[in-house]
């Protein structure tokens, strides 16, 4: 599949009148490990759909209006195989560069930022082992942000269906209202300097976040939430990528630009 070939499902749009200009530099992380699914180079290579998981999300910000440039942090030795087994399979659009991933995700984005163009306002950090992100999500957390002058950013995020049980061992210690909770996605967008100054912030003071808006949010930056679909997953485990595979089928089917993987058609 070449990323020439745009289908409705990648396709790029514009939501709740965004302002015009490609402004925002996408740091997609692609450090990941794939001891759990058999490839030694990188669960971002396994595949998914004919292409590597990876290409899926690189594609989706590709095709997102609202994206200027690519950052892809991963280890150097994986950059001329990312290049030669992702990118070369793929008509991109946007300049891509690279930067050294870390021993930690915090380290590997603080890396990455140091390459985001100085003309970029604002920064979307992605897990590129989130496969399945849409663009119409990258483009309304895009938009949310520039809507409002008082953000410091905005996450893809889900309203937690479950009950939650807060837990000290096993025991249950209390079993909090559900409502005020949501489950983090990414990306996760941000204006670009306080997004650079809240990582060096923590830098500086050694503090350890879960999250690139845990970072954002210490520093004062005040940080949304914008619901997107659940099925942004994070392929971490063999049975998630069989989940990703079911779901991207379906779409790609649905866009009337796949197939259901028989042998007998190209995407």
């Amino acid at each position: 599949m070449s990323g020439s070939s745009t289908c409705a499902c990648a396709e790029a749009r514009r939501v709740g009148g965004a302002a015009s200009g490609a402004d925002t530099c996408a740091v997609i992380l692609a450090g990941g490990t794939g001891e759990r699914f058999g490839d030694p180079r990188g669960k971002q290579f396994v595949e998914l759909c004919g292409l590597p998981l990876m290409s899926w999300s690189v594609m989706a910000f590709d095709h997102a209006t609202s994206i200027s440039s690519l950052v892809i942090v991963c280890a150097p030795d994986k950059v001329a195989l990312i290049e030669k087994d992702v990118l070369a399979n793929l008509t991109l659009a946007k300049p891509v560069a690279f930067a050294p991933s870390g021993a930690t995700r915090q380290d590997s984005v603080f890396s990455g930022l140091s390459a985001v163009p100085d003309d970029a306002r604002l920064i979307a950090v992605h897990d590129s082992a989130r496969p399945l992100i849409e663009v119409e999500a990258i483009e309304r957390c895009c938009a949310a942000v520039r809507a409002d002058a008082t953000l410091a950013g905005a996450i893809c995020a889900n309203r937690s269906v479950d009950t939650l049980k807060l837990v000290e061992g096993n025991q249950i210690l209390a079993t909090p209202n559900r409502s005020f909770y949501w489950a983090a996605q990414t990306p996760q967008i941000f204006r670009a300097k306080q997004l650079v100054a809240a990582y060096k912030a923590a830098f500086w003071d050694g503090f350890a976040g879960t999250d690139d808006s845990s970072l954002v949010e210490r520093h004062g930056g005040r940080v949304i939430c914008v619901e997107c679909s659940r099925d942004n997953i994070k392929v971490t485990l063999p049975e998630d990528l069989a989940v990703a595979a079911a779901t991207l089928e379906q779409r790609l089917v649905d866009e009337g630009c796949g197939r259901m993987l028989s042998g007998k058609e190209e995407f």
